[in-house]
């Protein structure tokens, strides 16, 4: 049993929270546990300058922890005058991620901005806000598409992510800040709703891990994603969202 009491193909339960931000394109609170993000999407009217002339647009992401989002305050990145290579690492992943199920040629010349606000941190924070930020960013689109923005709807598929990882020697799903702390093996599996990987994050923290063990693991995330798809499917309908 885990330190939560959770079975160890358990989630953390769920909670998402739509329009938490009144002011944003499209807004949830994502809640796994104690870990709490609020996700936004913001759509503006131009592109990075890569990207002008080319008809096509862009989706990027920023992210942040609030200074006692943690146990330990941190301070804000704006106040050190840099973002940290962790911040970087994981807001480019959010984009990378994003950007794998949207057709950038129908989003026409605009860029979608997800903001990605860590408010309560109890570890999987970067895939957490990959699952709430799909939610935002599809709610984003379609009011586009309601407001004539846009002539069609953009999105391809679903996208989730879960953690997973190797903790006193037991492949676990979901992991909580103390069961990554203790976790000889984490991995971080992007995929989308039809199954196909987006991103593997994996890592020893001691010991190599096998063959074997890896292909546990991923089999473990693609349970979990399944099941975080079947809740995002139940908030964004397929039929009203999805251009396939």
């Amino acid at each position: 049993m885990r330190i939560d009491n959770r079975a160890n193909t358990d989630l953390r339960k769920l909670k998402i929270t739509r329009g938490f931000v009144g002011t944003a394109d499209g807004s949830v609170l994502i809640e796994m546990g104690n870990t709490r993000v609020i996700c936004t999407a913001s759509i503006e009217e131009k592109v990075p300058q890569f990207l002008k002339d080319q008809k096509k647009g862009w989706v990027t992401a920023e992210y942040s922890m609030l200074p006692k989002s943690s146990h330990t305050r941190i301070a804000r990145e704006s106040s050190t005058g840099r973002i940290g290579g962790r911040t970087h690492e994981i807001q480019r992943l959010i984009g990378r991620a994003l950007r794998s199920v949207v057709d950038l040629g129908m989003l026409g010349e605009r860029t979608v901005w997800i903001d990605c606000d860590v408010i309560e941190a109890d570890g999987s924070t970067r895939t957490v806000s990959i699952t709430g930020a799909f939610i935002c960013l599809a709610d984003a689109l379609r009011n586009a598409l309601k407001t004539g923005i846009l002539e069609r709807m953009p999105l391809k598929d679903y996208l989730a992510a879960v953690s997973v990882g190797i903790v006193n020697g037991q492949p676990v799903l979901d992991l909580s800040y103390a069961e990554d702390s203790m976790a000889e093996v984490d991995m971080n599996v992007v995929m989308t709703g039809s199954g196909n990987f987006v991103e593997v994050q994996g890592t020893a923290e001691g010991i190599p891990f096998s063959r074997k063990t890896h292909d546990r693991l991923i089999d473990l995330a693609g349970d979990g994603i399944k099941k975080l798809v079947e809740v995002q499917k139940s908030i964004v309908k397929i039929d009203d969202v999805l251009s396939f």
